[in-house]
């Protein structure tokens, strides 16, 4: 690694921490770039994982409010997202780089079609709860008791279909947000903004849970993890910061077409 090369590793944190901040996708972009800079896949992914994980506190945090009531949900869904990332993260560890490297290119494409997929769920659960007559404007901060009796009533399912989504981010991790929001728009019955606030203390689990076992992992390029992490915070400031004036769909677009262009290169070659 050279100077050059951390340059643009740090550049492309800074890039992905704003798009997680607006959009999603960040990892469609520093994924591909620890790759080129000649990184091998396995080390890649691992190193990506540690590095963005600063990104996903400071997101669970801005959503604190919204989880107030969910202590019951929190309770169920942490230990399954905790166990599957880092289930996930071991199946990643006992991959072979050759065959990790013959599935990059459909991960990536995979995590490109998540994305794109992100606000089709979006608005088919907003459809769903109103249906249901839990549209956002009838639904208070701590959620009724048919609520709780639901919650624990689809417990099994739930904790299961969490962890399943789980394995796959320890494993990968892009595209992780719009499966968990599908299952809990599944399963439970409440707003979308509770859910949305729910799927990113999951999300943070997962992530965190897999950080943390790769950091023992002696896979982590330590240098390389640090400079992306300081890129990945300031990159979510910033995207925190002119979100407003940025729209979500337009960078969403845009980073599933460079995540689509980057896995048929992958895929060609």
């Amino acid at each position: 690694m050279t100077l050059l090369h951390y340059v643009l590793a740090t550049l492309a944190a800074v890039a992905a921490g704003a798009i997680n901040a607006i959009a999603g996708g960040g990892t469609l972009v520093t994924f591909p770039t620890l790759t080129a800079l000649g990184i091998p896949a396995i080390t890649a992914n691992v190193t990506n994982t540690v590095a963005l994980s600063p990104g996903y506190l400071s997101a669970t945090l801005a959503q604190a409010k919204d989880l107030r009531g969910q202590r019951s949900r929190l309770w169920v869904c942490i230990p399954s997202s905790v166990l599957g990332g880092v289930a996930g993260g071991l199946l990643l560890l006992w991959t072979e780089e050759r065959t990790f490297r013959q599935l990059v290119p459909f991960l990536i494409l995979l995590a490109s079609l998540l994305l794109a997929l992100q606000s089709p769920v979006r608005a088919w659960l907003t459809r769903s709860r109103s249906r249901a007559g839990g549209a956002e404007a009838g639904v208070s901060a701590a959620p009724s008791r048919s609520h709780s009796s639901q919650s624990l009533a689809r417990s099994v399912p739930l904790i299961v279909a969490v962890f399943v989504a789980a394995g796959y981010g320890g494993y990968f991790g892009a595209g992780l947000s719009v499966i968990v929001l599908a299952v809990l728009g599944l399963l439970l019955d409440d707003s979308l903004t509770r859910l949305n606030a729910l799927k990113q203390g999951i999300a943070f689990a997962v992530n965190v849970a897999a950080a943390i076992f790769f950091v023992f992992s002696g896979r982590v390029l330590w240098p390389v993890a640090l400079a992306m992490a300081v890129g990945a915070w300031v990159g979510g400031a910033v995207g925190g910061r002119i979100a407003g004036r940025i729209q979500p769909s337009v960078l969403r677009w845009t980073v599933v077409a460079i995540g689509t262009i980057v896995g048929v290169i992958y895929l060609v070659r």
